[in-house]
């Protein structure tokens, strides 16, 4: 998701910071960051990595996520429109509105744990514009009710990404043992608005929460990382109980998701963290169970569009995820 658009304004701009990091994200890093220097140094065989380094001189500024070039299609014969997207068929509706149900689970270590997890975007958001734009109580404010995300230069869409993960991801926790919902499986034309996907993991009370996206910075901004809800208390926002936790989960999912992809953290926020703390996503600001927001790549920039567009990194994309929430629930 680009930091261009409703419900994802730019965060201010940082300092870069030369000191040592804190304490506690200071544990991250054996944990961690370890794993991507010790990728970094050997090399992953026929991974799409390499040195994870911001590129010379000044980006440009970040597409808008309206603009032409996010809606248009992958053009034919380019990498991204050869991509494909392997994950499960859309599941069937379940009783509960705004929600789709993942079957039945299997016996595992997770049994009895509810997992929810929010497909950033809809592919039928740029049909319904109107829909989208209208406004909603996030709390603090009022924001559109969603945009149609990013995608990456050829036209490979965020909308089809995180649905892909998505997917990917609901199989690996299914087969130890979790119940699944998504907050849209592909099974609804547009949205859900930011409000409704918070609402959903809130009523089906889940363990955790996380929201798959990518994001759509400038070229030669690459790398990922894991948002965590600010401590916010306003209006119908009250985030407090679940800080601490949602942190917790946040950075189970950072260390592993490094060890897995080989992924880098991001080298335009979070100060080498893969961490940053936002107060302006409603997402976040109206959960009230532990949840999470990961950008997985910037598909604005040639060697992360080429991580998302690849079947094999979004099978590791799901199951570096998976591992953490593992780790959280388990904990």
């Amino acid at each position: 998701m680009s930091y261009v658009g409703p419900d994802f304004d730019p965060p201010q701009p940082r300092r870069f910071r030369r000191a040592p990091l804190t304490v506690a994200l200071a544990a991250l890093v054996p944990g961690a960051l370890l794993g991507w220097l010790v990728y970094e140094a050997v090399g992953a065989p026929g991974g799409g990595g390499g040195s994870d380094k911001a590129a010379g001189g000044t980006p440009s500024a970040s597409p808008s996520k309206n603009s032409p070039s996010s809606s248009s299609a992958a053009g034919s014969g380019s990498p991204e429109a050869s991509a494909t997207d392997d994950g499960e068929k859309p599941g069937t509706s379940s009783s509960t509105p705004g929600s789709t149900a993942s079957g039945p689970a299997a016996s595992g270590p997770l049994k009895g744990k509810v997992v929810v997890i929010d497909p950033g975007h809809n592919s039928g958001n740029f049909q319904h514009t109107a829909d989208i734009n209208r406004k909603v109580n996030i709390g603090t404010n009022w924001k559109e009710c969603d945009t149609t995300g990013t995608s990456t230069n050829a036209g490979y869409t965020e909308a089809r990404f995180t649905l892909d993960v998505a997917r990917r991801l609901r199989t690996i926790l299914q087969k130890d043992g979790a119940t699944v919902q998504f907050t849209q499986d592909g099974d609804r034309s547009w949205g859900p608005c930011v409000d409704e996907r918070a609402r959903i993991g809130n009523r089906a009370h889940a363990d955790a929460v996380v929201s798959i996206h990518a994001d759509g910075s400038a070229a030669g901004n690459r790398g990922f990382h894991v948002i965590l809800p600010g401590a916010v208390h306003e209006g119908s926002a009250d985030t407090r109980p679940i800080v601490a936790s949602s942190r917790d989960l946040g950075e189970r999912i950072a260390g592993n998701f490094v060890r897995v992809t080989g992924s880098a953290p991001s080298n335009y926020v979070g100060d080498g963290t893969g961490l940053v703390t936002r107060e302006d996503l409603g997402g976040l600001n109206l959960s009230t169970v532990p949840k999470v927001f990961i950008e997985c790549a910037n598909m604005r920039d040639s060697e992360d569009a080429a991580r998302v567009t690849s079947e094999a990194w979004r099978q590791k994309a799901a199951r570096g995820i998976s591992e953490g929430i593992v780790s959280f629930l388990r904990g």
